[in-house]
């Protein structure tokens, strides 16, 4: 089974070009099922069953979405193995923009799209950075000039990454892509072992073990303050 893992900020448009690509990968007679990831709500699992997807969905609730992705994947790669599928699309959410949910010799694609400003690839740390594909949306709505530099900001930032635009309306180049993403000779049965390709963010502090109070006397652990500069006292 093929693994490929999706990631990107919200509302970029991930879960359409997911669909897209999967029409595309269908008519080639490759079995897909999707497993999703987020934190508090998502009725995506509803689009791809509708559209007669295998689907299974995963709620972080308090927990980074994608601590709870590396918790859950040997499980969900097992759920894939046991539907006989030919690939299996896990899509998280990263909502800090720091998190970087890739496993190293897995497919790692970062969704981004057009609206979300000239400088936001440069906010986007690991998610974006350690991408093997890089998909811009939203397109249609920017003038070809807006698209050619946000592309070659995305590229500034990840030189190595395969970038391209896709239109997760129509679905113009999600073809292109599911030929990206099909390996005939991946085979994979366990994530067992493998790594990521780059460290979670870490914070264990008294925040983090439900402490709601604000000021030095309740923090304890992992904790970073600012520097102020000298005329801070």
């Amino acid at each position: 089974m093929n693994l490929i893992v999706f990631s990107g900020p919200p509302s970029s448009g991930k879960t359409s070009i997911i669909l897209k690509t999967i029409d595309a990968l269908k008519q080639r007679d490759i079995s897909v099922g999707v497993v999703k990831f987020d934190c508090l709500y998502t009725d995506d699992d509803i689009l791809y069953d509708k559209a007669g997807i295998p689907v299974k969905k995963g709620l972080s609730g308090a927990l980074c979405p994608d601590h709870f992705f590396a918790s859950n994947i040997e499980e969900v790669v097992k759920w894939g193995n046991q539907m006989k599928l030919d690939m299996l699309i896990t899509e998280s959410a990263g909502l800090c923009n720091r998190c970087s949910p890739y496993i190293r010799n897995i497919k790692g694609v970062c969704v981004i799209d057009n609206l979300s400003g000239i400088n936001t690839p440069k906010k986007i740390g690991p998610m974006l950075k350690s991408a093997d594909i890089v998909v811009i949306t939203k397109g249609d709505i920017v003038s070809q000039a807006e698209r050619e530099v946000f592309a070659s900001k995305v590229n500034s930032v990840n030189p190595r990454a395969t970038t391209m635009h896709i239109n997760g309306l129509t679905g113009q180049g999600a073809y292109e892509l599911s030929t990206l993403l099909f390996d005939e000779e991946q085979k994979i049965d366990s994530v067992q072992g493998m790594e990521l390709r780059f460290p979670m963010p870490s914070a264990m502090c008294s925040y983090c073990l439900g402490e709601t109070r604000i000021g030095e006397a309740y923090q304890m652990g992992n904790v970073r303050k600012m520097d102020l500069g000298e005329d801070y006292e």
